[in-house]
């Protein structure tokens, strides 16, 4: 059937003193279709009315269609021992056409931003070779809405503290900060309540005052909202992880950044540019980072043992004072960029080992020339009941994720 606009062209060519067949020629139609166009005299494409063959089975297929809980292979099957003789497509073509079963689509918007206006944040579980094994990783993204330039990380778990960690990357990565973070209804942020509704925990709404933005949910079951971050993690996970093979958590997330800079300077035909020439014009309406910016960190409260050591986070640390059993001391667990703040630790009496060996209890040795043992742990600092100030250090083993341990 010929459309509205080959129609009104034919009608117009006609009027023009044109034949008929120069009329076919010219728009490469039959004849045949030019001379109903002409008799009908209308650019209006006329409507087909046809009964479908489904028609007079309508009652028994709503009926079937409840039965055999909504499966229309089933009623299709039950039709035809009654005798119905349609194929299955003729079943789901006369199902769309009267609704049965299909939810009617409600009409959506579009959402436009201006610069420094907002930026989203969420999370998605997903799965990397990290260390020769297929691990379950949380992807942590941030998207600014205007420019659309894509950071993220990996990570073994999200936590609060995680999240406090990536956003300090994430930011620091801009540089700046967006008026506003939409969340999803998260309760790693969420203290209480959903959506315009919601009350972010303290901790997190002083971490945001502290930046110059607010935390802001979308409600309940709006996920469009946040569709600038939810679109990034297919991209993140059919493309960055797909065929790639890491030999730790860093280079994992160094390898994030340099594919996150790869991509932001891609030209895209949806926004007639990258990412960053786009982002250059955003830059100027963000959120200056603070001139001092704290290292985040967890606090670990523990007490020394009757060997001078302390348990966190799986692992080991032991204390030079020889008199520090029942002591309560902090570890600060922070993320790798404050790993150098740590201070250097000294050597343990009794449990000395040759420098850069570890010894068969996993003890590393102590001096300020030492390095980092291969966990990345370093060292941490503790205060013993009289006031003086301890330093321990952590035994080498596997690492919780990309944390480490330092002084406070």
């Amino acid at each position: 059937m010929l459309d509205q606009s080959t129609r009104a062209a034919i009608l117009k060519l006609q009027q023009q003193g044109h034949s008929i067949h120069g009329i076919a020629r010219a728009l490469q139609v039959s004849r045949g279709a030019v001379r109903q166009v002409l008799r009908s005299g209308t650019e209006i494409v006329p409507t087909l009315v046809r009964q479908e063959k489904a028609t007079p089975y309508r009652d028994q297929i709503l009926e079937l269609y409840s039965r055999c809980k909504g499966n229309l292979v089933r009623v299709h099957e039950e039709l035809v021992v009654s005798g119905a003789q349609f194929s299955y497509p003729a079943l789901t073509a006369f199902c769309r056409h009267q609704g049965i079963g299909q939810e009617p689509k409600e009409p959506v918007g579009e959402y436009h931003f201006r610069p420094g206006q907002e930026m989203q944040h969420d999370t998605s579980p997903h799965r990397a070779e990290i260390s020769g094994q297929l691990r379950p990783v949380q992807t942590a993204s941030l998207v600014c809405c205007y420019s659309r330039v894509l950071f993220f990380e990996l990570f073994p778990a999200f936590t609060r503290f995680v999240c406090k960690v990536f956003l300090t990357d994430a930011l620091q990565y801009l540089p700046g900060a967006c008026e506003t973070c939409m969340i999803d209804n998260t309760h790693v942020v969420v203290l209480k309540g959903t959506g315009r509704d919601m009350v972010p925990v303290p901790e997190m709404a002083a971490f945001a005052e502290r930046y110059g933005f607010r935390f802001q949910a979308h409600e309940k079951g709006d996920a469009n909202r946040s569709a600038r971050v939810e679109r990034s993690f297919r991209y993140i996970d059919t493309n960055f992880l797909a065929g790639r093979k890491f030999r730790d958590w860093e280079d994992a997330n160094r390898q994030a950044r340099e594919w996150c800079d790869k991509v932001n300077a891609k030209f895209r035909d949806d926004l007639k540019a990258s990412p960053r020439e786009l982002f250059a014009v955003e830059q100027s309406h963000l959120k200056p980072l603070p001139i001092w910016v704290p290292p985040v960190y967890l606090l670990h409260q523990r007490l020394v043992d009757v060997e001078g050591l302390s348990w966190a986070a799986a692992h080991r640390f032991a204390s030079p004072y020889p008199r520090a059993h029942g002591a309560q001391v902090s570890l600060a667990r922070t993320s790798p960029s404050a790993r150098s703040a740590a201070p250097a630790p000294r050597s343990l009496p009794g449990r000395k080992t040759s420098s850069g060996q570890a010894s068969r209890s996993g003890w590393i040795s102590g001096g300020s020339q030492e390095t980092p043992s291969r966990t990345g742990y370093a060292a941490a600092a503790a205060l013993a009941p009289s006031g003086e100030r301890l330093s321990s250090r952590a035994v080498a083993g596997s690492p919780p994720g990309r944390d480490s341990v330092r002084a406070v």
